[in-house]
């Protein structure tokens, strides 16, 4: 999106034609995920419009699912219909990343994901059902399941979302009469020997000690071997049951990518120059979490083979390089390098909670508690696409501020049709007795 925003503010009038195709009509600002999942934010608030925000381009609504090369023609699946060819002078590829996960028995039926906006509102959802669940059965075991709920994955994603997720049960237990905080049992699981290690050992110490505060049982160095029906297994010999599994685990780069014959990295990420082009080609352009480009400003300062890693700070700098690169293409001019310095990183867990490093040249200011929550939300806050969204994001801040958080769960959203298909759906033909059909006849 960012990218089609810089070619076409770029672009003198009649100069091309910009098409972008995606399956689904807007953006998502996924560093707001989880406070969409908590209720802080408005689902509506996190994505923005793609035909709104690019009224100058082509918006097509569906997939490209095999590009040739030779022909420059990309072949497009919409919502609807038959497949369709499109064909193109440049090409830019930007299809992102999806969860990365392993085959873990369950998984696939038991598991949430935290990658798009249906699946925070679906979190949302779920947790506030388990919370109606527990609060209306008189099964010990039935309630225990839904009380508890277990997350694997203990980076930016996983330690945000626990944080929100159990300050949203947290706040929500206070209008049920029979579930109490202390009924619930919240578990983060990580292979790694630390959380957050984005932001550092220091900090990811202090986010792993102020969770546990909060009664979130941690476990490092250790995985998940099965959820087959919510019986989770953990690789240390821990047991419990759940309805709740959340599947944060990292991300890898959209498999889509292996067919579109071009040339890939080692983990799948489509291989770029510092140009941000795709090696051995002058019309195919790549950026985000599913290109693998070098980190130009660590590789100065003497780190071997240094690659940008996928997250938000990046994906949005290399948009704009990337639209300057392809107008620059298009007119025969020299093309820019991509480099960027880390600026920091900032993850909020929960309200008013928080951590933050700042980097500033050689110097690093680390920030934990309500100032770093502060930091969060203002960086997020400013990073976040278009002043429609800014305001609008802001305004549910402002607003809850002084009013009390939702705590409602809309489950039905899930099958809206279910209760209107029982009340149309036609009544059973009903057998007459045997005396009445000897009548009949």
């Amino acid at each position: 999106m960012y990218a089609a925003r810089r070619i076409l503010k770029k672009m003198r009038y009649g100069e091309a034609t910009v098409t972008v195709v995606d399956p689904r009509s807007y953006m998502t600002y996924q560093p707001f995920l989880p406070e969409a999942a908590a209720g802080s934010i408005s689902p509506r608030h996190v994505v923005v419009p793609l035909r709104r925000v690019l009224p100058k381009a082509e918006v097509l609504t569906g997939r490209v699912t095999t590009i040739d090369q030779d022909r420059k023609v990309a072949t497009v699946s919409p919502l609807v219909g038959e497949a369709y060819e499109l064909p193109f002078d440049y090409l830019v590829i930007a299809l992102g990343a999806i969860s990365r996960t392993f085959p873990i028995p369950g998984l696939a039926e038991q598991g949430i994901g935290m990658k798009g906006i249906e699946e925070a509102i679906g979190l949302r959802n779920h947790v506030l059902e388990q919370l109606d669940k527990a609060d209306s059965t008189t099964d010990e075991d039935v309630r225990r399941k839904a009380l508890t709920f277990v997350f694997v994955g203990g980076g930016f994603a996983g330690a945000e979302t626990i944080g929100e997720v159990e300050d949203l049960a947290r706040d929500a237990a206070k209008y049920y009469s029979n579930v109490k905080r202390e009924d619930m049992r919240f578990i983060l699981v990580d292979a790694a020997d630390k959380i957050l290690p984005e932001v550092g050992p220091k900090l990811g110490k202090y986010g792993k000690e102020h969770l546990e505060g909060r009664g979130v049982e941690i476990y490092l160095s250790t995985s998940m071997d099965s959820c087959v029906d919510g019986h989770v297994v953990l690789k240390n010999g821990l047991e419990v049951d759940s309805n709740t599994i959340v599947w944060t685990a990292g991300v890898k780069p959209n498999p889509a990518l292996a067919r579109y014959g071009l040339p890939l990295g080692p983990r799948g990420h489509v291989d770029c120059s510092e140009k941000l082009q795709v090696q051995g080609t002058d019309y195919i352009w790549a950026a985000g979490d599913n290109a693998q480009v070098p980190d130009m400003a660590a590789r100065k300062a003497g780190v071997e083979n240094a690659w940008c890693p996928p997250n938000a700070q990046h994906a949005l700098r290399q948009a704009k390089v990337l639209g300057d690169n392809v107008i620059s293409g298009m007119r025969g001019f020299p093309q820019k390098d991509y480099e960027h310095a880390n600026k920091g990183a900032v993850a909020g867990l929960g309200l008013h909670k928080g951590v933050a490093m700042i980097v500033m040249g050689k110097m690093k200011i680390k920030l934990k508690g309500r100032l770093a929550w502060y930091m969060h939300r203002g960086y997020h806050g400013m990073a976040m696409p278009t002043w429609n969204r800014k305001i609008r994001v802001f305004a549910d801040w402002t607003l809850a501020m002084f009013l009390k958080r939702e705590v409602v769960s809309l489950g039905a959203m899930e099958s809206p049709r279910e209760e209107f298909y029982e009340a149309a759906k036609p009544a059973p033909a009903v057998a007459k007795p045997e005396a009445e059909k000897a009548k009949a006849s």
